[in-house]
């Protein structure tokens, strides 16, 4: 007991010195400031609704913040006080005094009467019409903070709201959309509603013709002394308006500039134009083909004006990939006397051919981390449509870092590919469309790559796809992919003893590295809404499934052998699927709770007994279950062989769940602590098969069959701590994790980390696994 007490004890002094070691740099007189704290109706049991975020919403408004703490620590005022006063504006305790440490915030700083204001007016938009603030300090020896005791008032409620009288074309749009207000009877006052109306009617207004519209010629008229806490809210539109703002305007003329450049200005609008449907083309290049801007523009000649034709016009025209600048001018016919606009777009090409080379970190599925060097050609506009062919090389080499010899296995990549992109849906004997703000694309890609794993064995993989890609909207992005190829060529060792070794050390491995001919199809759907910052809670879903020889197994006869084939490579048939669920919960500004879950099945019959070993799921990792080595967890129980130098094990099935809390520490440079959990297994127990006139026997896996009754106790966890250096452009990240449930021992004794703790067991410097990866594991 008294060694658990000594340590906690010092800990305790150490945070207590840290603390207190701040004030002692203060001049007499001076205290630091500690924050600032909220009192809500003191004199009433009664709480207002959602006192707890109003609380914080005033808090979060005084002025001066305090200094960063960290646990109740300071640690950038610390560091200030500790680098002193420098003698010269330069050097390292300049540099450490300046940008790293944090001067201290003084009581003397805060203004309590400009926070009053702040906060009355804050709780005025919010409803609380009758509010009363007062502000205080509260002193303590060399601190002291700032007391603000709000009196609310009752909050006012909606009684009722009135729209403009029909006078014209403009109030009757107004009247047609009042269903659709955001003000409704009943409803708390509030200034962000009135603010959102607003801006809800200018929408309504421009979808109808009206370009020249502002919410700024809208005026909410309140009336707040009706009594009861209640209010009358009259819109109305104000008499300054100006007539352009008044009146809907329709497209007189569309005119587009494909090759526009300002050094070719004069000269484009001298061109005569190409006239193609409803558009007036300049472009003596004849770089574009003109029935691409039918897929691009949305706008048509003698329509009215409206925001949707606007937007989704300018987006199709950003995301086709073909343009470095876009732009969309509007022009008043006769300086606003009538009610008709020209449509001018120019548009500025990208080069037609570049070159990109890039030096990466890579941290792939297969749970390898190493670099990659790829160089990319692209030609844009290839057949004046808009497509694009990107063709690239690409080489690198990956590697686990690991407290396990097993895993100090090197291998080494090359892959080519070529990818030729279509901006529009290309589907036989059939014409889609298309109308939202996103281009849809037909995609065709032919690839080869060959990964070598050691002296071991090497894999070449040919790959060819024919597909679509589509957004449904800034959320939803389908991937559909209806004929996909891929032939797997392993390249084993000539000896034929060698092979052998190989073969009967890794169970399992025999069945993997056959030829495979995989002909099936694909798809997968995303949904994220991580674009959207200012959102406490993002999510991240994927969902896909693969068929693999489905309808070729209907049409291809049987060999000899029972078997299926396809120029003698035996037709792999299995279908796949897969989900990956992601939360990222904002706990605060620099604080963020992130889960994963992801899910895996695979089902292979006819030919196959399991997944092909390019589809097989696989456990352990930089991106994973960072606590065990890349691939060497599972099946199920099963344990690889410690002393092998190579231990690949996948698997049909597959459940994983990981938690993270990422938290910022100064400047850059993040830290997490994290537990991962989950394993792999395969449909049906590995039996192996006994030795034959030819080959030796292959050993089973004994405990690789999934039970659902069993799953639970099978899963493998995890935990660690890792810092990373987030510069926005790249991540780089260092994990260090430890297992505290491995599935591969008796079930008594699976839960590890309490034998090391009461003593037991003793803790081996192996079982630390250190996990280098570039961008966050998910």
């Amino acid at each position: 007991m008294k060694k658990l007490i000594k340590p906690s004890l010092l800990v305790f002094v150490c945070l207590v010195w840290a603390a207190c070691s701040n004030t002692k740099y203060l001049k007499p007189g001076q205290k630091l400031y500690t924050g600032a704290e909220v009192v809500i109706n003191p004199d009433s049991s009664a709480k207002i609704d959602n006192q707890k975020d109003v609380k914080s919403d005033l808090e979060s408004k005084a002025r001066p913040r305090p200094n960063k703490s960290i646990f109740g620590l300071r640690p950038k005022l610390y560091i200030y006080n500790l680098a002193g006063e420098p003698k010269k504006p330069k050097g390292f305790k300049h540099w450490l005094r300046t940008k790293v440490g944090e001067p201290p915030v003084l009581l003397t700083e805060v203004k309590l009467k400009t926070n009053d204001a702040i906060m009355t007016s804050f709780l005025i938009s919010q409803g609380y019409l009758q509010n009363v603030v007062t502000g205080d300090t509260v002193t303590k020896e060399k601190t002291g903070k700032a007391v603000y005791t709000v009196n609310t008032g009752i909050r006012y409620k909606i009684k009722s709201v009135t729209f403009p009288k029909d006078t014209g074309n403009l109030t009757r749009v107004i009247n047609e959309k009042q269903a659709n207000s955001v003000l409704k009877v009943g409803n708390y006052y509030d200034l962000d509603a009135f603010k959102n109306e607003r801006i809800r009617i200018d929408n309504d207004l421009k979808e109808r013709g009206y370009f020249y519209f502002s919410p700024d010629y809208l005026i909410l008229q309140v009336d707040s002394t009706i009594g009861k806490n209640l209010v009358d809210i009259t819109v109305k539109v104000k008499d300054i308006a100006p007539d352009a703002g008044l009146k809907p305007y329709t497209i007189k003329n569309i005119n587009i500039y494909p090759s526009y450049s300002l050094r070719r200005d004069s000269v484009l609008r001298k061109l005569t134009p190409t006239e193609f449907h409803d558009f007036k083309i300049y472009d003596n290049r004849n770089t574009f083909k003109p029935k691409i801007f039918d897929r691009l523009v949305f706008f048509k000649k003698d329509e009215l004006y409206n925001r949707t034709d606007h937007n989704q016009s300018l987006n199709r025209m950003v995301n086709i990939n073909a343009f470095q600048d876009v732009r969309a001018e509007f022009l008043p016919l006769d300086s606003f006397k009538n009610d008709q606009l020209d449509l001018n777009i120019y548009l500025t090409p990208l080069k037609k051919n570049s070159l990109t080379f890039g030096v990466t970190g890579t941290s792939k599925s297969n749970n390898f981390v190493g670099s990659e060097v790829k160089v990319t050609q692209t030609t844009r506009n290839l057949f004046r449509g808009a497509e694009q062919l990107d063709v690239s090389v690409s080489g690198g080499f990956e590697t686990q870092v690991s407290g396990q010899q097993t895993q100090n296995l090197n291998s080494y990549s090359f892959t080519a590919e070529g990818k030729l992109t279509f901006p529009q849906f290309i589907v036989p004997f059939y014409k889609p469309t298309s109308t939202n703000a996103f281009i849809p694309k037909t995609i065709t890609s032919l690839s080869y790559q060959l990964l070598s794993r050691g002296s071991l064995y090497k894999l070449n993989s040919f790959k060819a796809e024919f597909g679509y890609n589509w957004k449904e909207n800034k959320y939803k992005e389908h991937t559909f992919n209806p004929i996909s190829v891929n032939y797997v060529q392993p390249n084993l060792p000539a000896d034929s003893n060698r092979r052998r070794r190989l073969f009967d050390s890794i169970p399992g491995l025999r069945y993997t590295l056959e030829k495979q001919f995989i002909i099936g199809s694909n798809y997968s759907f995303t949904y994220t809404n991580q674009m959207e910052e200012n959102r406490r809670n993002n999510v991240y879903f994927n969902g896909s499934l693969e068929t693999g020889g489905n309808l070729w197994g209907a049409f291809v006869p049987k060999d000899n052998a029972g078997e299926r084939s396809i120029f003698n490579v035996p037709l792999t048939q299995f279908v796949r699927l897969e989900t990956d669920l992601r939360d990222f919960y904002k706990i605060t500004r620099n604080v963020t709770w992130a889960n994963r879950l992801n899910l895996g099945y695979g089902y292979a019959y006819g030919n196959s007994s399991s997944l092909p070993f390019v589809r097989q799921f696989f456990a352990g990792g930089s991106n994973d279950i960072r606590a065990f080595p890349a691939r060497a967890l599972g099946p199920g129980t099963y344990k690889v062989d410690p002393n092998q130098s190579f231990a690949d094990q996948g698997g049909d099935i597959k459940a994983m769940l990981n938690t993270e809390l990422r938290f910022k520490l100064v400047s850059i440079l993040y830290g997490a602590v994290f537990v991962d959990a989950g394993n792999i297994w395969l449909r049906k127990e590995d039996l192996g098969t006994p030795a034959t006139a030819t080959d030796a026997a292959i050993p089973g896996r004994p405990g690789s069959g999934f039970k659902l009754s069993r799953a639970l106790s099978e899963m493998a966890v995890g935990t660690g701590a890792g810092l990373r250096v987030d510069a926005t452009i790249f991540v780089i990240r260092l994990d260090v994790a430890f297992p505290i449930r491995k599935p591969y021992l008796p079930e008594g004794d699976r839960w590890v980390l309490d034998k090391v703790a009461f003593g037991s067991s003793t803790w081996r410097s192996d079982n630390l696994v250190y996990n280098i990866g570039i961008g966050y594991p998910f």
